[in-house]
């Protein structure tokens, strides 16, 4: 039995009542449910095509969650849901190979996450850190929140010459509801403050007839997810691979990053115990089930570490039954049209709020470890990323037949690590 903290009523490996343990489970399920879909939702519309579908998101995050849980073997109430950090490489991976590619490359990113969790079982975890201090994490993750901004403005219609009033209303509602309850929200709605955005923005764009509830009407109570299988069309194009996979190195900061705080939460350090080896292992191989299955990259969501901290309860049981009825849910056809017709303009109220705390976080990474950028090596590298990533910068390098191409968020990546390694500390006279 793992020790518990004295702070918590429910253990990692505890079993709650069965009445608690449903409505914890439903908890976490709010929690993980509006980013999960927003995540297809997002990439879809930015795309101009359906890209991502929202139950194959809602399976493979189920799924995911589970697979996690067999390779922590049951030692961390960890949830999995979809990344937002792939959102921009997914829409641009698209526009270069398809979605063949774009799901081939995510199964790429799986693999890559697989064989770090073995380097650090080998060799331990120190060069992590040296090869992904703050001074990129931070920048990198600024890059991608802002680069969506443009996807925030176009769906609102603040793009156009003339911008529709209800667009605006709608907007407003979605992002004004979303920022009170992120700011004084109470309990569990302080947890998911964009899905109730969405859900009231929704309710105003319908009473101002902006919905179409017609396919919503007529669709089946039960309908099998649209699975896509990728080695049943196989697209391994190299431009795709280098615009998506290097965000891996992101992600996996991040990785780190939920499952220290969760320790803080739960009294036990989970990087060392089952061991950021099997954490990443379990992240990896959801990863890779998700793209073979044609859903997004999976990363542990901190909303639901949240839900941990504030019930007090760290089952992986309640964890695993969440990730259960995520499944169920994505067979239900009625949802599913539901939230196929959510108007733009609610996503665009959200998102500028969404893309805009990613940013923010980015800049906390900076500011919590006090990155000193009185350091010209510091300002360099942070400033390259920047511009580079924000820029919209591309390199392509052709051989022969074989052409290979990185732009935005990876070629900011790459270079930020390679500056860092190479550009010596500053000298002080």
């Amino acid at each position: 039995m793992v020790e518990e903290n004295s702070n918590m009523l429910l253990g990692v490996r505890d079993k709650p009542p069965a009445l608690r343990w449903v409505l914890l489970a439903i908890q976490h399920v709010c929690a993980m449910f509006g980013a999960t879909i927003l995540v297809p939702i997002v990439v879809n519309t930015t795309a101009g095509a359906d890209v991502l579908s929202i139950p194959v998101a809602l399976v493979t995050s189920g799924i995911g969650t589970l697979i996690y849980l067999v390779c922590t073997r049951g030692r961390s109430p960890v949830y999995l849901g979809s990344s937002f950090a792939f959102i921009a490489p997914m829409v641009a991976g698209y526009a270069l190979a398809g979605k063949s590619s774009v799901f081939s490359a995510l199964m790429l990113v799986g693999l890559v996450y697989v064989a770090v969790s073995c380097i650090i079982r080998i060799s331990g975890k120190a060069w992590i850190n040296k090869l992904l201090p703050p001074v990129i994490v931070g920048p990198m993750i600024m890059v991608i929140g802002l680069s969506l901004a443009p996807t925030a403005i176009s769906e609102i219609g603040l793009d156009l010459a003339v911008v529709p009033w209800k667009n605006l209303v709608v907007a407003l509602i979605a992002f004004l509801t979303t920022a009170f309850l992120a700011v004084r929200g109470k309990g569990i709605l302080r947890v998911i403050p964009f899905l109730i955005g969405i859900i009231v923005g929704y309710i105003a764009a319908a009473a101002l007839g902006m919905v179409d509830f017609t396919q919503a009407l007529t669709a089946n109570v039960v309908e099998i997810p649209k699975f896509y299988l990728p080695f049943m069309n196989y697209n391994l194009n190299f431009a795709a691979v280098l615009t998506i996979v290097p965000i891996a190195l992101v992600t996996m900061v991040e990785h780190i990053g939920d499952h220290k705080v969760l320790s803080e939460i739960i009294g036990r350090d989970l990087i060392e115990d089952p061991g950021l080896d099997r954490t990443l292992l379990g992240d990896g191989l959801a990863t890779f089930l998700a793209a073979l299955l044609g859903g997004p990259a999976n990363t542990t969501y901190g909303e639901n570490t949240s839900v941990v901290g504030m019930t007090r309860v760290a089952s992986v049981y309640v964890i695993a039954l969440a990730a259960i009825i995520a499944i169920i849910f994505a067979f239900s056809g009625h949802l599913t049209s539901l939230l196929t017709a959510i108007p733009a303009p609610v996503l665009g109220g959200i998102s500028v709020l969404l893309y805009g705390f990613i940013c923010v976080n980015g800049l906390k990474i900076l500011i919590h470890n006090q990155v000193d950028f009185n350091n010209t090596k510091n300002v360099v590298v942070a400033a390259t990323m920047l511009v580079l990533g924000l820029g919209g910068a591309t390199l392509s390098v052709v051989y022969g037949n074989l052409s290979l191409a990185m732009s935005g968020m990876s070629l900011a990546a790459v270079i930020g690590v390679i500056l860092n390694l190479v550009i010596p500390e500053e000298k002080h006279e």
